[in-house]
């Protein structure tokens, strides 16, 4: 059978290595000639890649998103979504998760990568029904991560559950690279015999195992799977396509993709790459994330919030608290939102010097069921530090938050321009007010000149770093606490 691949470059790829900071303005040019490869599907948008837009770049994500279904006749477009969470960082109620789906669809989604944080599927049912209501395919996930409740039969189970849920086919995302190629094999075998519909492997190069892990993954039968361009891949991305398509060409797996075409347009990219050197990740192979199974994108942030602490010499101290904390809270995959939840907390346990003297809102909200049911039951002692006498909720999540459309639409009034703008104004306030109140005072300074500041502010940011660390960490903990919000706008 041959191999499918979905292509990443416009929205995984630059999330993973460029901070999600790549503009529409450098995709636009060479969407043509994506189009004619003959990818299974190209995934242009969703993660990040909707309030990093708005947030940065002073672009409407669905601009973008109706720009690039103009130029892609021939290849199905995808998004991934983050189930009750769209693409924020909470649950929000269902009315926005439902218009949010609808108007995706109308303006140029075509596949919903539908997943949730802790793997409860009844986060992602809403989604999944107004997506298919909406008459798109609905590809429901199921996110990789190694615990002892974390099995080849969990897997195929939840596989099972989403086929009955309708998805049209299902995903195994493994967003911090720790699937081994031959639990691959086991874990794809396990679901293929258990579902009728494709299935399709997301992996990152984080640990240097996604291509084998891909080659074991195509032997035992896996539908599609997910690459970019070579100039865009690696590090914490995805697997190079012209790479993957070599070695199963003249195979029965061959996708048959021109390799001079692809080499073309990751020659583009590699100019492209050039203009976002400031956002640059550390794009290493990091075999460490098998101990730790830190996602590469946490670990920029746990190196963030420790530098501003004057604390980065605890990274490692970090890296060991964070499975401890991961065990405690049930062995939540490390995914957003999860993996701020618990990395936090790994930082103001190691910063304190004692575990849990200090609880984030988000670790409260976790423990009390608000994100969903913990993959495994949640030590009881430390339920009783986080959540003291509160009864957590235990049924869907959703079913708590009341509808906010209406309220959304009447505080953002005149300053939507269509309905579009009342869901941005739905999942991010503060951040799309602003924008919107900048794009009807006439749109301010040209795209160019603020790619420019924003990189001119980012080297200068850097070389202002303070280089002596903070002598009282405890003070420093209990201002990092203080910023963390369990509701953000």
């Amino acid at each position: 059978m041959a191999i499918r691949i979905t292509d990443t470059t416009l929205r995984d790829a630059h999330q993973s290595l460029l901070a999600t900071r790549m503009r529409t303005e450098d995709m636009l040019p060479i969407a043509e000639q994506i189009d004619e490869v003959g990818y299974h599907s190209l995934e242009i948008w969703g993660g990040a890649t909707f309030d990093t837009p708005i947030r940065f770049l002073r672009e409407d994500p669905w601009d973008r998103l109706r720009e690039l279904r103009k130029r892609f006749k021939k290849t199905p477009l995808q998004m991934l979504l983050r189930g009750q969470n769209v693409v924020g960082y909470r649950h929000y109620a269902d009315d926005v998760v439902e218009k949010f789906v609808e108007l995706a669809v109308k303006n140029g989604v075509d596949i919903f990568r539908i997943f949730d944080a802790v793997n409860d599927l009844r986060n992602l049912e809403t989604a999944v029904r107004a997506a298919k209501r909406a008459g798109a395919h609905v590809q429901g996930t199921t996110c990789y991560t190694i615990s002892p409740v974390h099995t080849a039969d969990m897997y195929a189970r939840q596989a099972k559950e989403l086929e009955e849920m309708g998805c049209d086919s299902v995903c195994l995302k493994d967003m911090a690279g720790l699937l081994h190629p031959y639990d691959a094999y086991e874990i794809i075998r396990s679901m293929k015999e258990a579902v009728s519909i494709p299935i399709q492997l997301h992996c990152h190069c984080t640990a240097g195992l996604a291509e084998m892990s891909y080659v074991k993954a195509v032997e035992a039968g896996v539908d599609v799977i997910d690459c970019a361009v070579s100039s865009m891949s690696q590090g914490t991305s995805q697997p190079p396509c012209e790479s993957i398509v070599a070695s199963f060409q003249g195979s029965d797996h061959d996708p048959k993709l021109d390799l001079e075409q692809l080499t073309h347009i990751s020659d583009y990219f590699a100019e492209v790459r050039k203009k976002y050197a400031a956002f640059e990740g550390n794009v290493r192979v990091d075999a460490g994330v098998l101990l730790h199974q830190v996602p590469g994108g946490m670990v920029s942030n746990l190196v963030s919030q420790l530098r501003e602490q004057g604390a980065l010499d605890r990274l490692k101290d970090v890296h060991e608290e964070i499975p401890r904390v991961r065990a405690d809270l049930g062995y939540p995959p490390l995914v957003t939102p999860t993996s701020q939840v618990v990395g936090t907390q790994a930082v103001l346990n190691v910063l304190l010097g004692q575990r849990y003297k200090q609880v984030t809102k988000e670790s409260q909200a976790y423990v009390l069921g608000h994100y969903g049911a913990s993959p495994a039951p949640i030590k009881e002692e430390v339920r009783r530090i986080v959540a003291g006498d509160a009864e957590p909720i235990t049924g869907r999540p959703a079913d708590h938050i009341q509808p906010e459309l209406a309220r959304a639409r009447e505080e953002i009034g005149s300053l939507a321009a269509g309905e579009e703008d009342v869901v941005s104004y739905a999942l991010f306030a503060q951040v799309a007010r602003e924008f919107l109140e900048w794009r009807a005072a006439g749109a301010g300074l040209e795209n160019e000149i603020v790619a420019a500041l924003a990189a001119a502010l980012t080297h200068e940011r850097k070389a202002a770093e303070p280089v002596s660390a903070v002598a009282d960490g405890r003070r420093s903990a209990w201002k990092l606490a203080g910023r963390q919000r369990l509701l953000r706008d």
